[in-house]
């Protein structure tokens, strides 16, 4: 089995956060992983996005050209990396920042209205544990059970007050369709 994942937002949607997460959960599983982040120039609001390699043999390179998963948080990255994605891929899009609909060929997609079921829990800060936890169901690389046992580590100490959120979010994800 090998993986490798692009996610990718805006700064401030929780992109390193959500594969630290999911490297994290899949280290616990006793898999190899790779974790490689990428910022733009800007603070807030530039491009962020990183690629996780999940696999049962060793990582050669945390280089990923053509990802079999990307998870989009908005159109713009959407636009940017789908065309890397490997034919009979997968693409998890947040709807809820799309102007229109998207068809790409020979790709499975899911657009999920993240941000919107974030929302609904309190916090659209969490629209990317939604779309990790869609993610999960979807490739079942990790399960969501060591997914949010990790959520405590991966956040710090001092941030328990966060932990119920991320798990609501993790779950709703997975519940989607």
């Amino acid at each position: 089995m090998r993986e490798e994942i692009i996610m990718a937002g805006s700064g401030g949607q929780g992109i390193m956060f959500a594969g630290t997460l999911l490297a994290h959960a899949a280290m616990e599983e006793g898999l190899n992983v790779t974790y490689f982040p990428s910022y733009g120039a800007e603070m807030r609001g530039g491009t962020a996005n990183c690629t996780v390699i999940i696999s049962d043999d060793n990582i050669g390179s945390p280089v990923v050209t053509n990802p079999s998963t990307l998870l989009a948080m908005n159109e713009s990255c959407l636009q940017g990396f789908a065309p890397k994605v490997r034919r009979n891929g997968l693409i998890i899009v947040n709807s809820s920042l799309l102007k229109k609909e998207i068809g790409i060929g020979d790709i499975e997609v899911l657009e999920i209205p993240a941000t919107e079921l974030a929302e609904r829990l309190g916090d659209k800060r969490v629209a990317n544990m939604v779309i990790l936890g869609a993610y999960i169901k979807r490739r079942k690389v990790v399960p969501l059970k060591r997914t949010i046992e990790c959520l405590e580590k991966v956040l710090g100490e001092g941030r328990e007050d966060l932990i119920e959120l991320n798990k609501k979010a993790l779950r709703k994800g997975e519940e989607y369709r």
